[in-house]
Formats: C-alpha cells, sequence, structure tokens
C-alpha cells in the first residue's frame, strides 16, 4: 500500500475520533494512528498538537491550511520528534528538573511575567502547566539530540570563514558606523547662472567659517541668505545605510572634518564627520603564576589550605615564587614553568580563579582561594588591555558561517532519520 493510502486511512481515523457523532455503536476513545519503530502515536495526541497548532496560528492571524494538509504535516512532526526521542532515549540523554525550570523561568520573564503569573496566564487560556513542562522538556532533549549529531557533522575551515569576511555580508560585521551632519542649501539643476553663483560663494563662506572653528551646526544654521541650508544630523549610520553621494566622501574624512562642498540636481552639500564608532572588543588580560595543592585521600581539605597557606608565607618571606611552584604546584600543565600562566582572557579561568586575580594587584600574591581543582595563590605579573576586534570579528563570521551550515545539516539529517525509521501510519 502507498503512503498516500495509509495517510488517507490516518486521516479517517482522526476524523472519526475528533467528531461528536459516530455510527458504531461502540464509542472509540483512542487510537494508534501510527507506529514509529518501539514508540506509537495516538489519534488523540495528534488531535491535542492539531488544535494548539491551529489556535496559535488563529491567535497570531496566520492564514489556516487545508484540514488534510495540517493533519499531514502535523503527524510528519510528530513522526521526527518521536524518532528523535527514541534517539535520545537510547543514549540516556536526559533533562534534569533545575535545567527544566531555569528554561520555564526564562520563558516566563521574556514574557514579562513571575512564574506564578505565567502558570496563571496558561490557565486563563486552557493550558495545562505540567502539560507546558513536559512539551518544553521535549523541546529541549530534542535540541540536545540535533546539536549532539549535526555539529559533528559540520567542518569549517580557514578559508570558509576568510571567504565569507570578503563577501559584502562579512564585511558588514567588521563595518564602522559614521555619526553624519548634513547641510544642503537647495538650487534647482537649471538655476541662472547668477544664482548658483551666489549659492557657491554662500557654501565657500560657510565651509571657511567651520574650518576656522565655529561650530557646524550653528554656523548652517545662522545664514540670512536668500538660499538658507537644510538638513541636520542623519544619526549612527553604516556604509551601507549612508546616500550614495555620501559613500565617496565620508571615508576620507577624519573625525571633526567637513568635505568640500558638492554639486547635485538637489543643491549644494556641505558633510561633516561627527564621530566614528567600531565594535571595539577591548579586554584586559593578566598575567599570572600560580601554585596548586589538591586535597586527596593522605590529605585533607584543610591540610591543603594550610599547606599553600604555609607556601604563601614563605614566598612573601622572600623564596622565589616559581621556585616554590616546580618542586610543590600539583598543575601538571603549569608546574615546570614556574607556575607560568601566560596572558589570560576573561572566561578562561574558573570564577573563582578569576574573581581571585582580579582582586590582586601587580606584583602581589592572593590569598588562598578554593575552586574545584583545589587551593590556589596567584601571583599577578602584569595587566593589560588588549584589542580582540579582529577576533571578535571572526568569530562572529565562524557563527554565521556554522548557523547556515547547521540548518543545511539539520535538513539532510532529518530526512535521514525519517528514511531510516521503520514507520507504519495506520
Amino acid at each position: 500500500m502507498s503512503n498516500k493510502p495509509l495517510f488517507l486511512l490516518a486521516c479517517l481515523a482522526f476524523t472519526l475520533l475528533t467528531s461528536g457523532t459516530t455510527r458504531s455503536a461502540t464509542e472509540v476513545i483512542d487510537q494508534v494512528v501510527a507506529i514509529v519503530d518501539d514508540d506509537i502515536i495516538m489519534a488523540s495526541e495528534l488531535r491535542e498538537r492539531v488544535q494548539a497548532i491551529s489556535g496559535n496560528m488563529q491567535a497570531r492571524g496566520i492564514p489556516m491550511p487545508a484540514e488534510d494538509e495540517l493533519i499531514r504535516e502535523t503527524l510528519d512532526q510528530l513522526i521526527l520528534e518521536s524518532i528523535q526521542l527514541q534517539i535520545a532515549a537510547r543514549a540516556g540523554l536526559r533533562i534534569s528538573d533545575d535545567e527544566l525550570n531555569g528554561a520555564l523561568q526564562r520563558i516566563a520573564a521574556q514574557n514579562r511575567m513571575t512564574m506564578e503569573q505565567f502558570r496563571d496566564a496558561l490557565a486563563a487560556s486552557g493550558q495545562s502547566y505540567e502539560a507546558m513542562r513536559d512539551q518544553v522538556r521535549r523541546e529541549m532533549i530534542i535540541r540536545r539530540v540535533q546539536a549532539g549529531n549535526i555539529n559533528q557533522r559540520i567542518q569549517i575551515s580557514e578559508a570558509e570563514v576568510g571567504n565569507f569576511m570578503a563577501t559584502r555580508e562579512g564585511q558588514v560585521l567588521n563595518q564602522p558606523e559614521f555619526r553624519i551632519l548634513h547641510a544642503l542649501l537647495p538650487l534647482s539643476p537649471d538655476a541662472p547662472a547668477a544664482d548658483v553663483s551666489a549659492a557657491s560663494a554662500q557654501v565657500t563662506t560657510a565651509l571657511a567659517r567651520i574650518r576656522a572653528g565655529e561650530p557646524f551646526a550653528d554656523t548652517v544654521s545662522s545664514s540670512n541668505s536668500p538660499y538658507p541650508f537644510s538638513g541636520g544630523d542623519l544619526g549612527w549610520r553604516r556604509m551601507e545605510d549612508l546616500p550614495s553621494l555620501f559613500t565617496t566622501i565620508v571615508p576620507s574624512l577624519s573625525v571633526g572634518e567637513t568635505a568640500d562642498p558638492v554639486r547635485s540636481d538637489s543643491g549644494f552639500h556641505l558633510v561633516y564627520l561627527e564621530d566614528v564608532r567600531r565594535d571595539e572588543q577591548l579586554i584586559t588580560q593578566s598575567k599570572a603564576r600560580h601554585i596548586l595543592i589538591k586535597p586527596s585521600e593522605i590529605m585533607t581539605d584543610s591540610q591543603a589550605r594550610e599547606q599553600i597557606n604555609t607556601l604563601r608565607n614563605r614566598i612573601l618571606a622572600g623564596e622565589d615564587f616559581a621556585e616554590l611552584a616546580r618542586e610543590y604546584s600539583e598543575d601538571i600543565g603549569s608546574a615546570q614553568e614556574g607556575g607560568e600562566l601566560g596572558w589570560t582572557t576573561p572566561g578562561q579561568m574558573v570564577p573563582e580563579f578569576e574573581t581571585a586575580m582580579a582582586k590582586t594587584a601587580i606584583g602581589e600574591i592572593s590569598e588562598p582561594v578554593r575552586t574545584q581543582f583545589g587551593w590556589h595563590i596567584v601571583l599577578v605579573e602584569g595587566r593589560r588591555e588588549q584589542d580582540m576586534t579582529d577576533l571578535a570579528t571572526r568569530n562572529k563570521a565562524l557563527d554565521f558561517v556554522h548557523s547556515r551550515k547547521y540548518e543545511e545539516e539539520l535538513d539532510a539529517w532529518l530526512r535521514q532519520i525519517r528514511d531510516e525509521a521503520f514507520v507504519d501510519i495506520k
């Protein structure tokens, strides 16, 4: 039997179960509409999902598709969800109550509600809070299954990132914004030569006053000429958002500079660059060393703290930090380098360590600090402001390329698991 007749049977079963009357003397409570590998989809489940989708579409003013099309698409969606949830179950993937509660709190916050208000809103709309919890848990599981399977299929080369950054879309990521002040002295294209000469003289005089130090706005607004200026502050704009007339002018200007007058069919233009801003990423990096002592079966936590404090006192008394790190530190990665960590960026270390390091002055040694790894002391050797703008821009480009590839791979993967699954539509 082909898929189409099977689907029509499923629609028939669904219609019978949603009808208020039946020709049979026996009342059918529920019925299987599809078998998906080791799972089943019930008509009641399909009915509830169709009702939820149609209610959502109506509330948002979205045109409703034909009934059979809505049922077919909803059933396909439930089949794909079932396949992915079974993959998660086989992998032992779970969502903890804490994670689920956090997700629900974020949903409530996005709707500017407390959790109590969110519950009340669900009840008022006829929805069950427990059903909402179950649906959100399912969606979280499915997203993790997708991420786990799709990310491993994605490979992005440096060349791909570079190629994207060379495109117009990529260049926009690093495009500065310009604050432009503009003044137009209106003049028709066919104005008499005398008018053109008078307007040109006025613009030249205004430009001279501006370049002599008079504020741009004051100059263009104080003219008593028969040719008054119009225009004003264009606000912050990227290059692509500027009038085409200005795209060749603005990049050549320095902040505080006014371009030579430009004539167009509208008249004479004066363009002043008020300011430029870029999406700069200036990060404070710290150069540090540390010594780590770990609690163990033969050393209690309090003994580890006592030892790290003893080492701190020995350093304060004049002993060399690096030498003691080589002898005592249990951080395999840095001990042989005298505890050297190099320049670290915020987010690179665990929070407790970063907090202690940030509170410690250059040349000073921190108080003992406890992290998940054990007890540390930190010697801060320097700090610097590092411009990470180029790296941040490249990371944005990487995210963009990854997102595009993710959608492509997700579509291919969903088709693959659907084709490989045993699906029997009743």
